[in-house]
């Protein structure tokens, strides 16, 4: 079929309204070329016209983790240099927090215990009694320590995989922002009993983490490898193994790096690309690049999907100084809407 080739206003249209919303190595061929045409325009355009990307908090230092809790209604998530865990309630707009005596890396709720939440409190495992008003949490208990080899390491991400068990990554010292010891990290099965098994050495910083549970896979990134793993992931035991790259950022032409990610019911994952302001959808089956999604903050951390119907997507992000200023609304969890898909349930830890 023929190309009908927008006129020069269009063109210029196009450039100023829409460069974001399209694949960066299509625009740019498409420039090149001067080939930018009406049949491309509706096909990548039509993506993004109805999704709108709104600010639901004020700013942290370093917004991440965010858990959308069915039973609360409620997104959860953490700020880790703020020291701090936070719960933000749609339905009255409000965000509350309490201060931690160490960096938090993750905060999920526990299975059938009212108000208590599995914590990463700098290397350790615990939980915590929180009713989700400011300044009322408080730690229980401690249900695992972690990289005891390494001290100075910090847990970075976690999630629960479909069976209730608990993944925790580790990361090195950060002894400056955005500067690592490598390769000090690991990532970690906890089981209900507190027993912690490492799964995976050798990482400079955890992240990523979600599965396809009628694929029987489990995703991950180590940020520094600049792609995302592929493992088969044994629903009976937890197991993961085959580890295998699905999707490299170099092939897409891609900046930044992979940050924590969450799945749709159609298989597709939604990465957010830190150092990147957006989010990312991609198909790990076929290692393509579907969709970017701009979010108005350089440091775009981590998205889970949320609400009522699960079809809001919540993004996190950090407004860390490494030498340029993060202004507002840099550092806010932002709520994205109209994006035509729905997740699934954030799972809480079982813990004995």
């Amino acid at each position: 079929m023929p190309r009908t080739l927008l006129d020069q206003k269009q063109r210029e249209t196009f450039k100023k309204k829409i460069k974001y919303n399209l694949l960066d190595s299509d625009y740019e061929r498409h420039t090149r070329s001067g080939t930018l045409s009406a049949s491309h325009l509706s096909l990548n355009f039509c993506l993004n016209m109805s999704v709108k990307v709104s600010p639901v908090t004020e700013p942290v230092w370093l917004g991440e983790g965010p858990h959308w809790s069915q039973q609360h209604q409620a997104l959860f998530f953490v700020s880790i240099f703020d020291r701090s865990v936070h719960k933000y309630d749609p339905a009255t707009g409000k965000c509350t927090s309490s201060k931690l005596e160490d960096m938090p890396g993750f905060l999920i709720p526990v299975e059938g215990k009212k108000d208590q939440f599995v914590v990463g409190l700098k290397r350790k495992v615990v939980v915590i009694q929180w009713d989700g008003r400011d300044g009322t949490a408080k730690v229980v208990r401690t249900v695992a320590e972690l990289d005891k080899h390494t001290p100075d390491n910090r847990i970075n991400d976690a999630k629960a995989d479909p069976k209730g068990r608990l993944f925790v990554g580790t990361m090195g010292h950060e002894y400056e922002p955005g500067k690592f010891h490598l390769k000090k990290g690991s990532l970690y099965r906890v089981d209900p009993d507190g027993q912690a098994h490492r799964v995976v050495k050798d990482v400079d910083i955890s992240n990523g983490l979600c599965w396809d549970e009628r694929e029987k896979a489990f995703y991950y990134a180590d940020s520094f490898e600049y792609a995302i793993r592929r493992y088969d992931w044994n629903p009976d035991t937890g197991d993961i193994s085959n580890p295998r790259l699905v999707f490299k950022y170099a092939d897409h032409g891609l900046d930044g790096i992979v940050d924590g990610m969450t799945i749709d019911t159609d298989g597709n994952l939604w990465v957010a690309n830190f150092d990147g302001s957006q989010v990312i959808k991609i198909d790990p089956k076929a290692g393509k690049l579907l969709q970017k999604v701009p979010t108005p903050a350089l440091q775009t951390t981590s998205a889970t999907f949320g609400g009522s119907n699960l079809d809001i997507l919540y993004v996190t992000t950090a407004c860390m100084n490494r030498g340029v200023e993060q202004k507002p609304p840099c550092g806010c969890t932002f709520q994205v809407t109209g994006l035509n898909v729905r997740g699934h349930p954030n799972v809480s830890v079982k813990l004995l």
